[in-house]
């Protein structure tokens, strides 16, 4: 599915619109008719910042849609390849993004400021060895962009982890019934690993060094695992282990007290905070929700006045839903706590409408699972009076109606690895908490490790905006696999915190 805006392109945006037609025209091509790791290329410029013009090269990779089924029909995944300004024969950077379910080859054509930015980043690569990006299996548009649509959440209700868990289930058997055409069993995080095998064969390498962050990362870990003869060494960030798809609630509620902590001290925030600070509001929320729901009324543009009911575990949702941008965070609980629910009311409003959402995501989570032991700690976690279980209840209950196999826990497990491998993960990350880096180290002899204090879910150049001369050593790792220059540690400023959209509330008097 590709959403374009119906406009006519100006004469300085020609060439990408003409290159965006060839791009949309890609997966027309009848994909089952290609021979299996056959590759199409297509190829183009983009400028750097100083206007030099850049070579790219386009393509798609035909592999097998299940590896596990002889003569399964091939689907195309995307990739991309801009060769080094200056070779010095390191290892190309594979560039593996995240998700599971993006797709970010729109880079190269996109107008927007995500687009662009998503593309200088990558011009930064090039100084020393291609880069290489590839695109996952299934959410494609040089092949399969498999989505779903959820269904509309009744507004006269709280939501619930159940609901949710129900209406996976159903997602799954209506996925399955809506592409008879297609062998849903082939789309596993294993599958993902060897398309970038067989995508390195297809361009000439011997070896490659793996970048990737959240899904980049865990998709790396299991090329790391699968084929760890190809690859030279590895920055990853916002880590995601292979038995660490679902995130520890006490460790997500750890990374919001650090945020907590510095929020209040923030003189503009002092004025909002009940006692106990954040935190404590957090807890007060939690006494007031747990005695019943509460209706909020929200009017749309058009002047419609609807009703939103909301409850103890859309406050649970919305504490893991709203913490990606650690800056926001507190200002959104303040405004709760205060009793300003209007803000949140159209955000549920919004989420309870049917959406769009790609297939790729659940085939690839409800496969790789967790493993006994990790799920006993998911569910006696002391966090969970406070977050609930929706990180992982509906994964977890819905993989039995999901076509993609286990995969088992000796992929799950950890083991022991040489690959040097350098880890950047923020202690204000609260979609993967930075104990995952901290759990896997000890299985990574040439690991090291660079600690971003008060940096969330973002990338690691982003994580590390306030230090250029980790940026340059972390360059210099890419290029030689040279850890002498890399920092343990990083401090971020205190970051300029939102303030509720609304005046402090007068402080009463203490009566005597």
């Amino acid at each position: 599915m590709l959403d374009l805006a119906m406009r006519s392109p100006g004469p300085g945006s020609l060439s990408r619109w003409l290159l965006l037609l060839c791009v949309i025209a890609a997966p027309l091509l009848p994909s089952g008719a290609r021979a299996s790791r056959e590759v199409v290329r297509e190829h183009g410029t983009v400028r750097d910042a100083e206007g030099t013009e850049i070579p790219y090269e386009l393509g798609t990779l035909y592999v097998p849609e299940n590896r596990r089924v002889p003569g399964s029909r091939s689907i195309g995944v995307g990739y991309a390849r801009i060769k080094a300004r200056h070779p010095t024969g390191a290892p190309p950077v594979f560039w593996l993004p995240g998700g599971p379910g993006l797709s970010v080859l729109g880079a190269f054509t996109g107008e927007d400021a995500a687009s662009r930015g998503r593309l200088k980043s990558w011009l930064t690569f090039i100084a020393n060895s291609d880069l290489v990006v590839i695109e996952q299996r299934g959410y494609t548009r040089r092949g399969e962009m498999l989505e779903g649509t959820t269904d509309a959440w009744p507004l006269d209700r709280p939501a619930s982890v159940q609901a949710e868990a129900e209406a996976m289930r159903a997602q799954a058997r209506a996925a399955v019934a809506a592409h008879p055409d297609k062998d849903l069993a082939g789309y596993t995080i294993a599958a993902c690993a060897a398309d970038v095998d067989d995508l390195r064969r297809a361009l000439g390498y011997d070896t490659i060094t793996l970048f990737g962050g959240s899904f980049g990362s865990q998709w790396s870990l299991a090329v790391m695992r699968l084929y760890p003869e190809i690859v030279a060494r590895a920055v990853l960030s916002s880590t995601e282990p292979l038995d660490s798809g679902y995130d520890m609630p006490s460790q997500v509620f750890a990374a919001l007290q650090r945020i907590a902590h510095d929020a209040d001290r923030d003189p503009k925030l002092v004025p909002y905070l009940p006692p106990g600070g954040i935190m404590g509001a957090v807890s007060a929320l939690h006494q007031r929700f747990a005695r019943g729901p509460v209706e909020v009324r929200v009017q749309s543009e058009a002047g419609e006045v609807q009703t939103v009911t909301l409850g103890s575990e859309d406050l649970q949702r919305a504490l893991l839903s709203h913490t990606q941008e650690g800056a926001q965070w507190p200002a959104f609980i303040l405004s709760l706590y205060h009793e300003h629910y209007e803000g949140w009311a159209r955000e549920v409003q919004e989420e309870r409408r049917p959406h769009p959402v790609p297939l790729i995501g659940p085939l690839i989570d409800s496969s790789l699972g967790v493993t006994a032991a990790r799920e006993h700690l998911l569910r006696t976690d002391p966090a969970l009076p406070l977050l609930g279980t929706w990180n992982f209840e509906a994964n977890l209950a819905s993989a039995p109606d999901w076509p993609t196999p286990d995969m088992g826990d000796a992929l799950r497990r950890p083991v022991e690895t040489t690959i040097p491998t350098l880890f950047v993960h923020g202690d204000w990350d609260t979609s993967t908490p930075i104990d995952n880096t901290l759990g896997l180290l000890p299985y990574f002899r040439n690991g090291r490790v660079i600690l971003v204090h008060r940096a969330g879910h973002d990338g690691p150049f982003y994580q590390l905006r306030e230090a250029p001369a980790a940026k340059l050593a972390v360059h210099e790792f890419l290029k030689t696999g040279e850890t002498s220059g890399l920092p343990t540690e990083v401090s971020l400023p205190v970051p300029e915190f939102a303030v509720p959209a609304f005046a402090p509330p007068a402080r009463k008097e203490a009566r005597p």
